[in-house]
């Protein structure tokens, strides 16, 4: 037995017995290791003692390219690369025995041929043969393996089985290496999904349940900076109307200037100033370093650049019938947004877009339903109020004149300015115009300018925001808005202050104007008819009235003729009243008595047609059968009353005034002042003078 054991060991050679033992560490040390690179790291270092070598490589297969991937594990002197040239797998050696699945030996690589690329480097870093086997395991092909010398040399049988089976137990730790990273890169994925799709779901979410703007951009933001790591987050809505971007910054924890003002209010940027400008032009993301912003040059970009964003996405919000902004995210970091997370930024930017189209849709819909509310309002208020005329009356040459410059003017929507005494139907020749104008399927409004007080006639005309002023506890829309699209009538113009003048001027001239309070411009087409029992030349004359103002309102003057000037149009208009308060009342009157009309017709009505149309009311509920009782002995006017035009009410309280004054030779406060004897105040008296054109003579 010891003789044949002593054989045995005898014929064992020793350093053999030493390379399999080598061999069997390598085996070890596959099963100890999953990370790719580590594995190849040790694994050279355990070959070395298995088989003799200068150089080793190893060459995997990218699918998805199709090209073989070089990864040096061990050379004997400094090589300067890790990974080497890609090539496509009939262009090296390697890649030959991946698709043949047969070794190659290289004895020379001075005399190969078939190969220039890869034989080109190993001859420049002065190897001289090589031998490839194929990485291989039952479940697929992996690539080669390389053992390269600095010498040529050839290797026997033994050498080549011992590397055949060193390549295999390579490729079963390559295989477990691999598809350890790919279950690694997998859930690695699964978890970016996961964070992906949490946010859009987030961000859906709000987009249903979140119709203001600022809450709905917080909450936005807030999502944002879970999943993707940013420095500043800005949102930048294109107004097409300015030609510019609103920009809100939403989230800029490191701002610090003008971004920290921007946390607060909105910053408008003109279109080509904007980053935002050139992603909503070419429809794409567009991706900003350090030098994009310097060479932009704009205040924008400076102020990027001085609060210490290096980088900056621009990504387009884009509607299906507009585009709406972008969404813009910066980093203190130079050159870091990768395509991922721009694709990434590019859905949830859809995501947005949807929920700014919903909110300014919203918005729209709030300031239509609430200027609808208006005008519902406007209009039952319209309803309830008792319309002096359900139609012109009138068939004498006066009223025929007015008539036919109506039906002129009407379709031209052109100003209109109204002239004439009180009660001479002013406001029935406007809504006469508006109902013949391409307008008479919109509304009508119409504002007394005399009956609101100056300090809120500004409010009434174009409305105010909330907390513009004390007492302003809602958003009110002006008779401006309510009239766009139709006909606002101005009664009494003359009694617009001297300091709203302009903004009614600028609204007659550009269509355009602030609501009390607010920022937003506002654009309306509205057409102005215009009413006054005033002067207005008169007033120009005496600095009362702008002249700039005038000039823009009489346009197309109308002269109303009083009733004392269109007589033959009495009989009408009698008769008309008796019926139509004969029918409210619930009475039936049948006839006139013809001294009763001559009595009429022969008033002078300084009260024109609305006194006209009172006082037959008043007969008609003193009439107790069918025929029409007239009080003649109330139609007796003073001498001089007849002959005369009607005083207006600013021309008595003038000479009112005057007389005042005049008794105090002119001496306004004081006990025995004229503001005493009128019984009010000094400042109002010097008020009321100064609308009336009142001034001492010299």
């Amino acid at each position: 037995m010891d003789h044949l054991m002593s054989r045995n060991q005898q014929e064992l050679d020793p350093p053999r017995v030493q390379r399999y033992e080598a061999l069997l560490d390598a085996l070890e040390s596959l099963t100890r290791h999953d990370d790719l690179t580590k594995l190849f790291h040790e694994l050279a270092q355990r070959l070395r003692k298995v088989v003799e070598f200068d150089f080793i490589s190893v060459m995997l297969h990218d699918p998805d390219e199709n090209v073989m991937r070089l990864h040096i594990l061990e050379s004997e002197q400094p090589m300067n690369i890790e990974i080497g040239p890609n090539l496509a797998p009939s262009e090296s050696p390697g890649g030959w025995v991946w698709q043949s699945q047969e070794p190659i030996v290289i004895s020379d690589y001075e005399a190969e041929t078939r190969f220039p690329h890869i034989t080109t480097t190993w001859r420049h870093f002065g190897m001289k043969s090589g031998y490839y086997l194929p990485l291989t395991t039952p479940q697929r092909r992996l690539g080669a393996i390389n053992f390269a010398s600095a010498r040529p040399r050839t290797y026997d049988s033994c050498d080549l089985a011992l590397f055949a089976r060193t390549a295999r137990l390579v490729a079963v730790g390559v295989d477990n290496a691999l598809n350890f990273q790919s279950a690694q890169d997998y859930q690695l994925q699964l978890a970016a999904e996961r964070d992906r799709l949490r946010l859009l779901l987030e961000i859906n979410n709000a987009v249903v349940t979140q119709l203001d703007f600022r809450q709905l951009f917080q909450q936005i933001a807030g999502s944002l900076r879970r999943v993707l790591q940013q420095d500043y987050l800005s949102l930048a809505l294109y107004d097409q109307e300015r030609q510019a971007f609103r920009i809100h910054a939403l989230d800029f924890p490191a701002g610090k200037g003008l971004m920290q003002e921007l946390m607060q209010e909105e910053m408008i940027v003109p279109f080509q100033e904007a980053p935002a400008g050139q992603a909503l032009k070419e429809g794409r993301p567009v991706v900003f370093g350090r030098a994009d912003l310097e060479r932009l040059n704009v205040s924008i970009s400076r102020t990027l650049l001085a609060d210490g964003v290096q980088s900056h996405c621009a990504v387009p919000l884009v509607s299906r019938e507009h585009n709406l902004g972008t969404l813009n995210v910066g980093r203190l970091q130079e050159n870091s947004f990768i395509p991922a997370e721009v694709d990434l930024l590019t859905q949830v930017a859809g995501q947005i877009a949807l929920a700014v189209e919903n909110a300014l849709a919203y918005r729209q819909i709030e300031e239509l339903k609430n200027k609808l509310n208006e005008e519902k309002l406007y209009l039952e208020d319209e309803i309830r109020t008792e319309y002096r005329f359900a139609e012109i009356v009138g068939s004498s040459q006066a009223v025929q004149n007015i008539l036919r410059q109506v039906e002129i003017v009407a379709p031209a929507d052109t100003t209109v300015l109204i002239q004439g005494e009180t009660g001479t139907g002013k406001e029935l020749i406007a809504r006469a115009i508006h109902n013949l104008s391409t307008r008479k399927e919109r509304t009508f409004v119409k504002l007394n300018c005399a009956a609101i007080p100056s300090g809120l006639l500004e409010s009434e005309l174009f409305g105010h925001e909330k907390g513009a002023f004390t007492g302003a506890i809602a958003q009110k829309v002006g008779r401006f808005e309510l009239a766009d699209g139709g006909t606002l009538f101005l009664d009494e113009i003359g009694e617009i202050p001297l300091e709203l003048q302009p903004k009614l001027l600028r609204v007659l001239q550009e269509q355009e104007f602030e609501r009390l309070g607010g920022t937003r411009t506002l654009r309306v087409n509205v057409r102005l008819v215009a009413a006054t029992n005033r002067d207005l030349a008169r007033m120009v004359a005496d600095r009362l009235f702008r002249s700039d103002l005038y000039y823009r309102l009489n346009v197309f003057p109308l002269t109303l003729p009083p009733l004392r000037e269109r007589r033959e149009d009495i009989p009408s208009l009698v008769r008309y009243f008796v019926q139509q308060h004969a029918r409210r009342l619930k009475r039936t009157i049948e006839s006139i008595p013809a001294e009763a009309m001559a009595a009429l017709t022969r008033y002078p009505w300084p009260g024109n047609v609305r006194e006209l149309e009172n006082f037959i009311e008043r007969s008609v509920l003193l009439s107790p059968g069918s025929v029409l009782r007239v009080a003649v002995e109330d139609l007796k006017a003073p001498p001089d009353l007849a002959n005369t035009p009607a005083t207006t009410l600013a021309d008595a309280e003038r000479e009112h005034i005057l007389a005042a004054l005049s008794q105090t030779n002119w001496v306004i406060g004081g006990p025995s002042g004229a503001a005493a004897r009128l019984g009010m105040k000094r400042t109002t008296l010097i008020s009321r003078m100064q609308k009336l054109g009142i001034a001492r003579p010299r």
